[in-house]
C-alpha cells in the first residue's frame, strides 16, 4: 500500500469517527438535507441528495442536471452503506488497498452495491448506523467531499456557542 493510499484511508476513517451524532430524527434529516441542497443550488451542482433510514426516505432533492442514472447510483450507494456500515469511499479505499477486483468478486453484487464514493453512514452515539446521507452526480470523490462538507456545516451549526 502506498503512503498516499494509507493517508487517504486514514482521512476517510477519521471522517467516520468525527461524524457521530448525539441524535438523529426527521427534523435533523430535513436540516441536513436543506443545508446541502441550498449549497448545491448556490453552486449549480447537478446532484441528487438523499437521506434515508433502512425503511424510509426522509429527504430527497434532485437538482437540475440530474438523471434517472443518478437515482440508480444513489440507491446502490445507500444500500452499500447499510450493508457494510461504512462510507462507500472508505470501502473503495479498503478494496483498492487489498487489491480486490469487484467485477471478479462473486460475493459483491455490483448490480445492487457499489464502491463509488458519495454515501456516508449517519451514526448515533451508543446506537450505531441509523441512516445514510448520499449524493450522486459529481465524481466519486466530489460526491464524498460534498457529503462531508455538508456534515461539517450541520455539526458546526448544532454545536453550542462557546
Amino acid at each position: 500500500m502506498t503512503e498516499a493510499v494509507s493517508d487517504r484511508m486514514a482521512e476517510l476513517a477519521a471522517h467516520e469517527t468525527r461524524f457521530v451524532l448525539d441524535s438523529f430524527d426527521h427534523a435533523a434529516a430535513w436540516r441536513l438535507g436543506t443545508l446541502m441542497a441550498e449549497r448545491a443550488l448556490r453552486e449549480n451542482a447537478p446532484i441528487i441528495i438523499d437521506i434515508r433510514t433502512p425503511t424510509m426516505v426522509h429527504f430527497r432533492s434532485a437538482l437540475a442536471g440530474t438523471t434517472a442514472e443518478n437515482e440508480v447510483w444513489l440507491e446502490r450507494k445507500a444500500r452499500t452503506v447499510f450493508r457494510f456500515e461504512t462510507s462507500t469511499a472508505l470501502l473503495a479505499a479498503r478494496f483498492a488497498a487489498q487489491g480486490v477486483d469487484l467485477e471478479a468478486a462473486g460475493w459483491f453484487d455490483t448490480k445492487r452495491f457499489t464502491d463509488a464514493g458519495g454515501s456516508f453512514p449517519l451514526r448515533v452515539r451508543g446506537v450505531g448506523v441509523v441512516a445514510a446521507v448520499t449524493v450522486s452526480g459529481l465524481t466519486s470523490d466530489e460526491d464524498h467531499d460534498f457529503v462531508i462538507e455538508g456534515l461539517t456545516q450541520y455539526i458546526d451549526r448544532q454545536a453550542p456557542p462557546s
